[in-house]
């Protein structure tokens, strides 16, 4: 199966034949628009933005010059915009992973990359999680200041296993949806699958159907939450007490949410 047959039957033709949109010196007002265009379409997953949400005053930096491509993305990734559509009401670990898809157009390569960014956003909060990606090596070197971030993942990638491929199906479900539309945003898609060190099988948007096996790892990882309990039920004062829970990376997500929902206040995440 030549490479243009396989990106049509499993879905992304339109990301296989279609080259990086890059801002080069001197452009035209369509050069502009249509690094605008791609910009919003890639960091905002596909969704629909309307005109009265677009980002008018950093479009007019970029118009003019004084902002890059790169800052531009980071100037939409750290918008409120942003922050409404996959963060507020997005478990912590499902946010992380539409970052890695949005900002450096792969899936988390393993649980070790989705703990590294929890701990980050616990420890230094929203803006310091955006910037380390835009920031990255792997970014620079993919993306540089004028390209716009696309869908690596299905693609080799230096550095990155094959099972990489795989898991960018779980994030991508078809060029026409979008990642608010895809209905899991209640949870991660890669929670298990990553915790297990297992590749899930190929299901293509087009056809439905299984395109590969499953790849078998090491067994599931435990997880120490250390975390900090603010109870002020039938109680002038405030008391405060810590404590810790051993929990499977499967599960992660759904503690974080409950602890957060709890008033709870997470200190630190390791592995037990």
């Amino acid at each position: 199966m030549t490479s243009s047959m396989a990106a049509k039957q499993l879905g992304f033709e339109p990301f296989a034949g279609a080259s990086p949109v890059e801002l080069r010196p001197h452009p035209s007002e369509d050069d502009v628009r249509a690094v605008i265009w791609a910009a919003y379409r890639q960091v905002f997953g596909n969704d629909h933005i309307m005109e009265s949400e677009r980002l008018t005053s950093a479009e007019s930096l970029l118009r003019q010059g004084d902002m890059s491509v790169r800052d531009f993305v980071r100037a939409l990734a750290q918008s409120e915009l942003y922050k409404q559509k996959f963060f507020y009401s997005t478990p912590q670990v499902r946010f992380i992973e539409l970052n890695f898809k949005h900002l450096l157009g792969r899936a988390p390569a393993n649980e070790a990359e989705i703990t590294e960014h929890v701990n980050r956003f616990i420890d230094r909060g929203y803006i310091a999680e955006i910037d380390s990606y835009i920031d990255s090596m792997e970014y620079q070197d993919s993306f540089g200041d004028a390209t716009v971030p696309y869908y690596r993942g299905f693609a080799t990638q230096r550095g990155q296993t094959s099972v990489g491929f795989t898991r960018m199906f779980q994030l991508y479900q078809g060029y026409a949806n979008s990642d608010r539309a895809q209905g899991n945003n209640k949870g991660a898609a890669l929670t298990a699958e990553l915790g297990r060190n297992t590749a899930t099988a190929i299901r293509t948007p087009n056809l439905g159907r299984s395109l590969a096996g499953t790849i078998k790892g090491d067994r599931e990882q435990l997880y120490r939450v250390r975390l900090v309990q603010t109870n002020r039920i039938n109680s002038p004062q405030i008391r405060r007490s810590s404590g810790e829970l051993l929990v499977s990376y499967e599960q992660l997500s759904a503690t974080l949410q409950r602890l957060n929902q709890r008033g709870s206040r997470v200190v630190s995440i390791d592995r037990a």
